[in-house]
């Protein structure tokens, strides 16, 4: 089969940096899908798979998290879906990516593809969203069915893939939701994602924060860069407020520092219920389901601004180097 990857770590403008392959299909064993990839969407931890500079890998490696396709063929112990069945999903940090005409994924982690969305949209939702959802309603707590009115969120970053969902999904929930951007298109993309307002995270955000009325907010979702942020988020959360970043830390972190607001800090990582085959992995089967319904409601708007064909190296690299400038809003869908 065709597939995607590289056999060594080169720089991204390196016309070797990514490479077409030909591998072997894959067979599903157990409780895997082999899907055949329709299209596939390119978020930051790509790129850190690709230039991380470690070891050089001793067979090729096939990125790709994101993924839209069809049911191709089974595993044995397979009871939710079957051949030819729609499927989305956000990928297995321990498996080979959805860069390839077919991948084997475990069914716990792979939902219904929405019905009435374009593939390219629908490829575009599944990390992004799955992260925004556990951070929210799991590491968060916060349940989307309660009566939130009067509950404030604030997003660090509110234009990212990730932001741009969790603010759509807080607003569905009935929070007020503020977020943060810096540019003028950042700032119209925010607010139409779900914000009800819009904080310059390049300046400082507590007074900013604190004269649109709020001296503290129920939650905090960190999603650009945690060091710089942790003083303001330390002075904006609420006591017995709650705190989840995705953004990896340079410096340890003063957690001391929520002690007397008695505030919770949690991390948000989606891969961590298939890297370590956690007993509710099936949970975000369901989580993909719930939403494909939101996308398919309208409740839910997909995030794509771009589609490229095909899904080749040569094109693949394209994409990369737009998510890698940082300045691309919504997602880059590759469609074969």
């Amino acid at each position: 089969m065709h597939a995607i990857g590289f056999t060594q770590h080169l720089p991204l403008d390196d016309p070797q940096s990514l490479r077409d392959l030909d591998l072997p299909k894959p067979t599903p064993a157990g409780r895997d899908l082999l899907v055949a990839v329709d299209a596939v969407s390119v978020n930051p931890v790509d790129l850190i798979g690709l230039t991380t500079k470690d070891a050089t890998p001793d067979h090729p490696v096939v990125l790709g998290w994101d993924a839209v396709g069809t049911v191709d063929a089974v595993g044995p112990d397979v009871t939710l879906f079957k051949p030819g069945d729609r499927v989305f999903y956000s990928g297995d940090f321990n498996r080979a990516g959805s860069d390839a005409d077919y991948q084997l994924i475990d069914e716990r982690i792979v939902g219904n593809a929405p019905k009435k969305l374009g593939i390219a949209e629908s490829a575009a939702m599944p990390l992004t969203a799955m992260t925004a959802w556990e951070a929210l309603f799991e590491q968060l707590g916060i349940d989307p069915h309660a009566d939130n009115h009067g509950k404030t969120l604030l997003v660090i970053n509110g234009a990212g893939g990730v932001g741009s969902v969790a603010t759509q999904l807080a607003h569905w929930a009935g929070l007020t939701v503020i977020a943060t951007a810096s540019r003028p298109e950042t700032i119209a993309w925010t607010k139409d994602h779900g914000t009800d307002a819009v904080v310059n995270h390049r300046q400082d955000i507590v007074p900013q924060v604190r004269a649109l009325g709020h001296q503290y907010v129920d939650y905090i979702l960190e999603l650009s860069n945690l060091n710089q942020h942790w003083a303001e988020i330390v002075d904006l959360i609420k006591p017995s407020g709650k705190i989840v970043s995705i953004t990896g830390s340079s410096e340890p972190l003063d957690l001391v520092a929520l002690k007397r607001k008695r505030a919770t800090f949690a991390w948000e990582w989606m891969f961590t219920k298939a890297f370590f085959q956690t007993d509710d992995m099936l949970t975000q089967h369901h989580t993909l389901n719930e939403i494909s319904r939101l996308l398919d409601s309208g409740e839910l708007t997909s995030t794509l601004t771009k589609t490229i064909t095909p899904l080749d190296a040569e094109h693949l690299r394209q994409a990369f180097q737009l998510v890698a400038s940082h300045k691309m809003m919504g997602k880059v869908v590759l469609k074969k």
